[in-house]
């Protein structure tokens, strides 16, 4: 039985998201410095060779992990899946050409596809965002293949003091920026408080081996305010 926090979390997250849709993106240029598109470049490094693969692109938002996937066009399918359909709908123009992209409203708790269907799992600054993370790898091991990867970036805590101070005082400004942009600082109040709150690099680490991944590592992106985790289905 879902908690009475989780269910809270969950409408909260669909509230955020359905306010900030439209300029999420932009936001996105803004709040970063435009160097998310950077931390998407290493993401894309650990999605090599996915010739021929299927690929689940999990809290998919507007498709910019999918467009980048696109470029090359070597997969096989992409799942592009959202909880949020204002979201899913922002992008969904860019993939009209595409017939072997598949657009699906669901949970990352609560996948409609069957048991070992995917070749590579990517989730990218969404894990954050689930109602309960432990719930959504056990369904990201559960839809993937045996030999499958699962790749997720996310924001992290920061452990040098310097930056770390130079980061909290930065995520002050945000929610801010926000009510500039959208009109609206509570989501991204929201969203710097998410940071805040999630696990730490190592936490996350173990409860991806808990939910029977092997061969899980990460890699640290400016200090650690974003990392990227891969690990294996054996």
């Amino acid at each position: 039985m879902k908690s009475a926090k989780s269910i809270n979390k969950k409408k909260i997250v669909r509230n955020v998201f359905d306010q900030v849709h439209d300029k999420y993106d932009l936001m996105n240029d803004i709040m970063s410095l435009g160097t998310h598109r950077l931390w998407k470049k290493e993401l894309m490094n650990s999605l090599k060779n996915h010739k021929n693969k299927i690929i689940l692109d999990m809290a998919s938002g507007t498709g910019d992990i999918a467009k980048l996937l696109c470029k090359d066009q070597n997969f096989k399918k992409i799942y592009r899946i959202d909880p949020n359909h204002l979201m899913l709908k922002k992008g969904s123009a860019s993939f009209s050409r595409y017939q072997n992209i598949e657009e699906i409203c669901a949970l990352a708790e609560n996948i409609p596809l069957k048991n070992s269907t995917i070749d590579t799992y990517v989730i990218s600054f969404g894990i954050r965002n689930t109602f309960d993370p432990m719930l959504a790898l056990r369904e990201a091991y559960r839809i993937t293949k045996k030999g499958g990867k699962f790749v997720c970036m996310e924001f992290f805590k920061v452990k040098k003091p310097l930056l770390k101070e130079l980061y909290n005082t930065y995520s002050k400004i945000i929610p801010k920026i926000g009510e500039i942009v959208i009109g609206d600082k509570k989501p991204y109040e929201y969203l710097t408080q998410s940071i805040q709150k999630f696990y730490s690099q190592d936490e996350f680490k173990k409860m991806l081996e808990m939910n029977k991944f092997k061969n899980v590592n990460y890699v640290n992106l400016m200090g650690g305010i974003v990392s990227i985790h891969t690990a294996w289905k054996i």
